[in-house]
């Protein structure tokens, strides 16, 4: 059913994809930007429905996983983190990675719907530390299109990467404009 509902909005909504998802790698970050309005949820949906993605997972507070809510956000794709425990955010996620032969994750690398003045960089360790690719993906409400960049290794060259990154986005125009990253570059 849900599966349903996330077809017939890419229908309705009148988006496109940009790019080639790389349906061959079984294990990567992909992260989704510009995070600006609570619509992006609808389509990252509706975007995971439209190219198949069936391992994509995304991040939620432990708190959130209680009760009926859980079992949705299970359902959905949330995986539940313990923001507070000893060995930390990055180690819990990169066990995940290690512990299943298929495992991709969906983060807004901005942390928020925010305007923000730099990238979050746990998806860069997570990626880094568990030795998986990162592939970005805009959400660009300008031209209702999902754009999607070539996926990459990190490099010992982190400035670079996150260059790369930004550089990518710096071209996007988010749900809410005055959010989105377009501000971060700096070429």
């Amino acid at each position: 059913m849900f599966s349903l509902i996330c077809n017939l909005y890419w229908k309705l909504s009148g988006w496109k994809v940009v790019g080639i998802y790389p349906a061959h790698i079984k294990k990567m970050v992909i992260i989704v930007a510009p995070h600006t309005h609570w619509k992006d949820l609808f389509i990252g949906f509706a975007s995971r429905n439209k190219l198949k993605i069936k391992h994509a997972k995304f991040l939620g507070k432990k708190e959130l996983f209680i009760g009926p809510l859980g079992w949705i956000l299970k359902k959905l794709g949330g995986t539940p983190v313990d923001r507070f425990a000893k060995h930390g955010l990055v180690d819990q996620v990169v066990t995940m990675f290690n512990n299943n032969e298929n495992f991709i994750l969906a983060l807004a690398p901005e942390g928020t719907r925010k305007k923000v003045n730099t990238l979050k960089s746990g998806f860069y360790h997570i990626a880094k530390k568990a030795d998986v690719p990162i592939l970005t993906i805009g959400l660009d409400f300008g031209n209702k299109q999902l754009v999607i960049g070539e996926a990459f290794f990190t490099s010992e060259d982190e400035d670079a990467d996150f260059k790369k990154i930004i550089s990518f986005f710096s071209i996007i125009k988010g749900a809410n404009p005055n959010f989105d990253l377009r501000h971060l570059n700096s070429d």
